[in-house]
């Protein structure tokens, strides 16, 4: 089918999802839309970020999406239920498929969830998890620093080790094996975290998702037809910023010509 991906997030770290799928799918067409004038969703109650969400799905629609990706940990655990009720196309959130990751890759059951405070709280993970196996030891963990500290670019810093180090310390007392990277953000962590603790499988949501919109896609025969090298991309932003263009390099490893500001009307 030869219309665009709609994918979704309350700012910039969905492009690390987006990336993902860009490999994956190389001959499919995008659309990204990060809601950057209402960021960020993970302090935001589970009515407002509900809201926000349909608000932006609502304009994704109107550009022509064959399929919705929820590039946003947070907008996941609020809002997909209403989504996939509400939307004729199919609808993909972050958590099942990190979920899924997180059971095949724990050997002795004890796994880790780490996320921003909404996420958490909503105890999306938990309850998938224990849907699957209600056996499983699950520990979770709010880490709202990691944002700041990645937005900044510190990945290699002496702080941001002490602040995985005081976040993540406890349940790895607790013997876990796996955790998931329950923030878009947090996949740029990965080789800190890995090298204190080496040991630790983590689990990158992005990849998981690229699986299950290709498979989505394959299923439902949604696939673009025609072969290419490239497929087209637009990337929208409801606030545009200087900082944001230098994230855009760091979540997606390029630049990109234009960036386009748009405004969503809650009543349109």
């Amino acid at each position: 089918m030869e219309k665009p991906i709609g994918i979704f997030d309350s700012g910039m770290g969905g492009l690390t999802v987006l990336a993902e799928l860009r490999r994956t799918l190389p001959d499919e067409d995008f659309i990204y839309l990060g809601d950057t004038a209402r960021v960020p969703y993970g302090s935001r109650s589970a009515r407002t970020v509900e809201r926000y969400s349909l608000e932006v799905a609502d304009y994704l629609m109107q550009q022509g999406v064959k399929m919705l990706v929820i590039a946003c940990n947070t907008a996941t655990a609020h809002a997909y239920k209403s989504l996939r009720q509400k939307l004729p196309v199919p609808v993909v959130g972050v958590i099942e498929p990190g979920v899924a990751a997180l059971l095949r890759a724990t050997k002795n059951r004890r796994v880790g969830i780490i996320g921003t405070r909404s996420t958490i709280r909503s105890g999306s993970y938990e309850q998938a998890l224990k849907a699957h196996d209600p056996e499983l030891s699950v520990f979770s963990k709010a880490c709202p620093l990691f944002v700041p500290l990645i937005e900044e670019g510190w990945m290699d810093k002496k702080i941001t080790a002490l602040v995985i180090e005081e976040y993540l310390s406890e349940m790895v007392r607790e013997e876990i094996d796996s955790i998931v990277l329950g923030c878009t953000h947090y996949p740029l962590l990965r080789p800190a975290i890995q090298k204190i603790y080496p040991d630790l499988q983590l689990i990158d949501s992005s990849v998981e998702v690229a699986r299950s919109v290709a498979r989505e896609l394959l299923e439902r025969k949604l696939q673009h037809i025609e072969k290419r090298e490239r497929g087209k991309l637009r990337i929208l932003l409801t606030d545009v910023t200087d900082q944001l263009r230098q994230l855009e390099q760091l979540f997606l490893g390029m630049t990109v010509e234009h960036l386009e500001e748009v405004q969503i009307d809650p009543h349109a």
